[in-house]
């Protein structure tokens, strides 16, 4: 099972909470065990409430008495491990914690060890994330997926006194991880939210492909100006890898160039190339003043797109380039070899739904059989294109005579 969380408009632990719940984690299911936690002194309300048009749950700890805990990390710990918890809840609760207690760490200036939680470590925030770490036990889930986080504006009062929003634990934890603005003000991720979704997610982005089975909607203790306060999380199934072979994402990039010579754009594309392009192109264009320039384009997957920009504008002159997100239908690619009367020879092949579309032989192998040969390249791409349609067709014909003999049996 795979979940989405996708944090449009803000996340805590108890919105996680209460969106896993909507998406249906049984209630039952979760007091049971967050009453095998050596912590009492609180009550779990679990309700339906409305933000705006949309409607979700809202799971919210009211404690019996003032609770001013400043527990650490180690102390924490300690309550996770005798709680028996369900598959990996322990082990990602326990992460979720030395995260944020490294964060802390950092902010104020000393050692895991030694941060005094404040409210993180009061009981509500150790439920919320216990129970959320074994909601996603309990519902099945083996990966965790989520969109950049929003960052807030303006203040928020803490146990150290007034900070900035978005908090600085917050800033920290979200080193390395995407961000975005959000037209809603105040604080949209807290600590707990932040931490949770940072330590558990394995990639950040657009929604995966999945065979969605299930939403479900957490709503915090605020309406939303602009935007609803809710987090919504998907859950569903990985698509089939036959099916994910034929469509995916990557970034395009473009950068406008008019003052580079020929010889630059050509070496300028070969270094996008290696720093890991998918594809790189030159589209004549019209500039400012009428100055005759050049779109340089180019595709790259997520892994590849940090070392792509950074040859950009190592390679030409522009001060800037434009990127955005596009989604690829493509065909599933194999490499099969033929052999031909100069060597063997590759031939991609791409098919769609298990059917072949194409099949082109290797520019590579071809051209460097032509050159081992002393041949024109044409002649070794010709003889690896009728090699292959010899095997296709030799393939059809048995399928054709299995399928006759099938049919002569009934």
């Amino acid at each position: 099972m795979i979940i989405y969380v996708d944090v449009f408009s803000g996340a805590s632990g108890d919105m996680l909470l209460g969106a896993l719940l909507d998406a249906g984690l049984t209630e039952p299911a979760l007091r049971e065990v967050l009453a095998r936690l050596p912590v009492g002194g609180y009550d779990l309300a679990v309700r339906r409430e409305k933000r705006g048009a949309l409607i979700g749950t809202r799971a919210e700890v009211h404690l019996a008495a003032a609770e001013h805990h400043h527990r650490r990390l180690a102390d924490i710990e300690k309550i996770i491990a005798g709680a028996s918890l369900p598959g990996r809840a322990a082990e990602w609760a326990t992460a979720i914690f030395r995260r944020l207690a490294e964060a802390e760490a950092k902010v104020h200036g000393t050692t895991p060890a030694e941060v005094h939680f404040h409210e993180v470590g009061a009981v509500d925030s150790i439920v919320d994330i216990v129970g959320v770490a074994a909601g996603l036990a309990i519902l099945g889930v083996e990966r965790l997926e989520a969109s950049p986080l929003p960052m807030g504006s303006g203040y928020v009062e803490t146990a150290h006194g007034r900070l900035p929003v978005p908090a600085p634990a917050v800033v920290e934890l979200a080193r390395g991880v995407p961000t975005r603005e959000c037209p809603e003000p105040g604080e949209l991720v807290t600590p707990t939210g932040a931490a949770t979704i940072v330590t558990l997610a394995e990639r950040f982005g657009p929604m995966p492909p999945m065979v969605v089975e299930a939403v479900g909607y957490g709503a915090g203790s605020r309406q939303g100006e602009r935007v609803p306060n809710l987090l919504r999380v998907i859950l569903g199934r990985p698509v089939a890898e036959a099916d994910a072979a034929e469509a995916d994402e990557v970034w395009q990039l473009e950068a406008n160039l008019d003052d580079a010579s020929g010889e630059t754009l050509g070496a300028a594309a070969q270094a996008l190339f290696a720093a890991g392009a998918l594809d790189v192109w030159l589209t004549p264009a019209t500039m400012k003043k009428g100055r005759p320039g050049v779109v340089l384009g180019c595709l790259a997957d997520e892994a590849a797109l940090e070392a792509v920009e950074a040859a950009v504008f190592r390679g030409t002159t522009t001060f800037g380039l434009r990127r955005w997100r596009v989604r690829r239908t493509k065909l599933a690619r194999e490499h099969r070899e033929v052999a031909t009367a100069f060597g063997p020879v590759r031939i991609k092949v791409g098919r769609r739904g298990g059917r072949v579309v194409t099949a082109m032989p290797e520019y590579e192998d071809c051209l460097h059989l032509a050159e081992a040969k002393g041949l024109a390249f044409r002649e070794v791409y010709e003889a690896a294109r009728s090699a292959w349609a010899a095997r296709a067709e030799g393939s059809e014909t048995r399928r054709a005579k299995s399928n006759e003999a099938g049919g002569a049996g009934e």
